[in-house]
């Protein structure tokens, strides 16, 4: 997969950097340097192109998954993942996501699939991958969701959804509400960095 890695602190997280639809593997960087300036980072180009716009899945709709491609894309995204982290030489069991949209989609998707695909989460406007299937074990997983009250693509409804979803598989959920739609604003961001500090990830 096309994408960007920054190697830094070693004995840091990984930040692995997930844009939104029609974004790219430089969108997300200035997130990087806020959440942990010191923290190495792999950025990541989605493979589908939807009218010459990257994503990580294919959609029916806005807001309609094809479940089928969102099953294979997200075990193709865990294999670079497994490549990268030799290739890069950074702790596979040390990678936390950073999403926003169809970023924070595949991520939740990588949750809801694969045991320890990551250490912890920061997901900006995420919404459910998929419903009726048994999440794994999600204990001592940080996730922290980030949601706008206004948002007309991830409704409040879908956000408290997925923040049930993953407690039930024993995450521990911070959600952060904006007055805003859709659009990822830099109080959020912030916000992000602050619960991200709270945590001592190291």
């Amino acid at each position: 997969m096309e994408h960007l890695f920054i190697g830094k602190n070693p004995n840091k997280p990984t930040l692995l950097l997930l844009h939104g639809t029609g974004g790219n593997e430089r969108d997300m960087l200035p997130l990087a340097e806020v959440i942990d300036s010191e923290a190495s980072v792999l950025s990541v180009r989605g493979n589908i192109l939807e009218n010459g716009m990257p994503r990580f899945f294919k959609r029916l709709a806005e807001g309609v998954f094809d479940e089928k491609d969102l099953i294979f894309r997200t075990k193709e995204l865990n294999e670079f993942l497994n490549e990268a982290a030799e290739q890069h030489q950074f702790d596979r069991h040390n990678l936390i996501a950073v999403g926003y949209s169809n970023g924070a989609n595949i991520a939740a998707s990588l949750l809801f699939q694969i045991e320890n695909s990551l250490k912890a989460a920061i997901l900006h406007h995420p919404m459910v991958p998929r419903r009726d299937i048994e999440l794994p074990n999600l204990a001592e997983k940080q996730i922290f969701i980030g949601a706008g009250v206004n948002d007309p693509i991830c409704s409040p409804e879908e956000s408290k959804e997925l923040q049930a979803l993953f407690e039930k598989a024993n995450a521990n959920v911070t959600i952060h509400w904006e007055k805003m739609g859709h659009q990822l604003t830099m109080q959020e961001v912030q916000a992000a960095a602050e619960w991200y500090h709270k945590q001592n990830f190291s």
